[in-house]
């Protein structure tokens, strides 16, 4: 689903063996996609460009975009792209930046904003039970209401379980077709044991914290992200899909691999399962506005904006190395110093993105076809994504290649 290491074995690899494992890769050949003017004065980001081959060429991802947005000191130069591979594997038709695609967990930066503008507007506290405002609904099973906070639920330090890891969702394309209420969802959720670890990622945390803007809002959680988020920084490319399990507008396929062990298209999929935590349709280009504003301070209060950044230890086995988890963020720490802040996400389909800002203000959103298949992909991926903020010209005057 939308947590960014998103089936069980996968996690477990990386738990074993992740911490052993350099971020720093072996240069792979150019991209023959794109070769860069020479004549410009802005480089032509060749470590980006190897890493975002690898994935093509060794992972066998289909299609991967990088979109960097930052500051620099040559014209026209603040803004460049690297892409690699296929957006249709039946067309051929090359991968771009403007496509739209499945976000996954990055909904969740989405939700956790809205939640913290409301805080700001003294309509609910980060501090107060969930009990306070969806009497009954996190009751039985060892789970108790009263006892978790909407904080915690942002955290994912709420000691609930992720509806997602039911024995059902082992094999989610069975379900690709079904429509899921989030009340169904939490209560899926409920029926599970207690998670071992003290911090544990649960897509059920950021549909409990919907339905908590719905109490507090009167309105659902989706129209008030519309009106708070989307609609004012003009995102409009990013939409709620509801039940429709098409991508409507220019897309690109997404790529599974199904229980036959044969790759399949999983474009079409009903995207209710992910709610608020993940149901999200957008674009590398609106992921870098959001995340521009929001890190910005366009969105919330200094004080709100200092309570999203406050982070705690994150498992490595269900994020990565290194990582902490804020409320509805993520940071990194990057090899040419400083750290990253954002979030990313998978869907099963295939799809996978992530988007955050780093020193000096600088922007990355990344957006592949299919998932990483392996620890080694997925480590892929996270290099490219450290190599586009330590590309030459970055604020740490460092490069990576």
């Amino acid at each position: 689903m939308a947590i960014p290491l998103p089936f069980p074995a996968l996690r477990r690899g990386a738990a074993l063996v992740a911490w052993a494992v350099t971020l720093v890769l072996l240069a792979a050949p150019l991209a023959a996609a794109r070769t860069p003017d020479a004549s410009r004065p802005c480089g032509t980001h060749e470590a980006v460009r190897r890493s975002v081959h690898r994935l093509v060429t060794e992972d066998r991802i289909p299609g991967a975009a990088v979109l960097v947005n930052g500051r620099s000191s040559a014209p026209g130069c603040a803004r460049w792209s690297v892409t690699d591979g296929v957006a249709d594997l039946r067309t051929g038709r090359r991968t771009n930046t403007t496509d739209r695609l499945r976000i996954g967990s990055i909904t969740k930066s989405f939700t956790a904003t809205v939640v913290l503008q409301l805080a700001a507007e003294h309509r609910l506290s980060l501090d107060a039970p969930v009990e306070r405002y969806l009497p009954g609904l996190i009751q039985g099973h060892g789970y108790d209401g009263r006892r978790i906070t909407v904080r915690q639920l942002l955290q994912h330090t709420s000691g609930l379980p992720d509806y997602l890891e039911a024995p059902e969702w082992a094999n989610p394309e069975a379900l690709r077709r079904r429509h899921f209420e989030p009340r169904e969802l939490i209560a899926g959720a409920l029926r599970l044991p207690r998670p071992e670890q003290t911090w544990h990622y649960a897509t059920t945390n950021y549909v409990v914290a919907g339905l908590i803007v719905q109490a507090v809002t009167g309105h659902s959680p989706e129209s008030e992200i519309t009106r708070r988020v989307i609609l004012p920084l003009g995102l409009r490319d990013t939409y709620w899909p509801g039940d429709d399990p098409r991508i409507q507008g220019p897309h690109s396929q997404s790529y599974f691999t199904d229980a036959e062990g044969h790759r399949a298209d999983g474009t079409d999929w009903n995207m209710t399962f992910g709610d608020v935590g993940g149901a999200l349709v957008s674009t590398p280009e609106d992921l870098a506005r959001f995340a521009t504003a929001l890190f910005g301070g366009r969105l919330l209060p200094m004080a709100q904006l200092a309570e999203m950044r406050r982070t705690v230890a994150a498992d490595p086995d269900r994020l990565w190395p290194g990582a902490r988890y804020g409320l509805g963020v993520i940071t990194t720490p990057l090899s040419c110093g400083g750290a990253w802040w954002g979030h990313a996400g998978t869907v099963p389909g295939g799809h996978r993105a992530l988007v955050a800002v780093g020193p000096g203000e600088r922007s990355v959103a990344v957006a592949l076809n299919e998932i990483p298949a392996t620890l080694q992909a997925e480590l892929d991926f996270l290099d490219v994504v450290d190599k586009a903020f330590c590309d030459e010209g970055s604020p740490s005057g460092r490069t990576t290649a």
